[in-house]
């Protein structure tokens, strides 16, 4: 196993060069720290090309968590110097992968006669998508649609704050027009989450074909949105603000669906 001990090395710069989205989907690849992370993404199928340990701080390296990382032909031993120049997360297993994204359009999605869909509109900030792909592996929801996104799904802090499950979720990309004839298509029923809607969303009902639609905290859903929107629904506010983060709201309304549909 080659061993790099110099953030300079052209290895580690070209790593570096993966924190853009541009140069992410140029090489395509993506940057993948944390065995947590790895399980999860090598679980859902993609391809790890190149793996880099640290064995200062990963000292179970003889013991991979699945014969297929140990097998990879690429390996390399990398200084704990080189490891915290590239590492995000502030405690971690010393162990960082490459691998091929996937593809994400609506008709990769596979879907079921009652699927619960989440629909996030220009999400900006990472931790925000990365919170909402928490909430939706936990409800067990079934895809996942992302419009007009202002930020990459392969962000490393949105790998990092997701805690890996943007490799468990089935995940389309594209724009909100695209999702839109996506949902009618499918006969799925749309929510959309606004303010001044005048229906409280524990009075829908989630049981049949849903998707729920959330915008951003600043601005909520854009009018192409509202317009197409099959019910608007909102969240009871009873104190002085007037709007939650997005990813409470997402997970308050995705689990009232999981209420409904008396999944465990």
């Amino acid at each position: 196993m080659e061993r790099i001990t110099s953030p300079q090395n052209p290895k580690i710069k070209n790593l570096k060069k993966l924190e853009k989205t541009s140069e992410r989907r140029e090489q395509n690849l993506i940057l993948i720290e944390g065995l947590r992370e790895i399980v999860l993404a090598h679980r859902a199928g993609y391809e790890i090309e190149s793996l880099f340990v640290c064995e200062e701080i990963f000292t179970d390296s003889k013991e991979y968590p699945f014969k297929e990382l140990k097998a990879i032909n690429q390996q390399f031993s990398i200084s704990r110097a080189v490891y915290d120049s590239l590492a995000y997360r502030e405690t971690t297993e010393g162990i960082i992968v490459t691998a091929k994204p996937k593809s994400h359009s609506p008709e990769s999605i596979s879907l079921k006669s009652n699927s619960l869909i989440l629909v996030i509109e220009a999400v900006e900030k990472p931790g925000n998508l990365g919170a909402m792909l928490r909430n939706c592996d936990a409800a067990g929801v079934d895809a996942v649609i992302i419009c007009d996104a202002k930020t990459d799904i392969y962000n490393p802090n949105v790998i990092r704050s997701s805690i890996g499950t943007v490799f468990t979720n089935q995940i389309a990309v594209c724009e909100t027009k695209g999702a839109i004839e996506f949902l009618n298509k499918n006969s799925i029923t749309t929510y959309a989450a606004e303010l001044s809607a005048t229906k409280f969303y524990y009075e829908q009902n989630f049981k049949n074909a849903t998707a729920i639609v959330v915008g951003t905290e600043a601005t909520g859903l854009s009018s192409e949105w509202l317009n197409a929107a099959d019910e608007k629904i909102k969240i009871p506010m009873l104190g002085e603000i007037d709007s939650l983060n997005v990813s409470v709201s997402a997970g308050i309304l995705l689990f009232e669906a999981v209420r409904q549909r008396g999944d465990k």
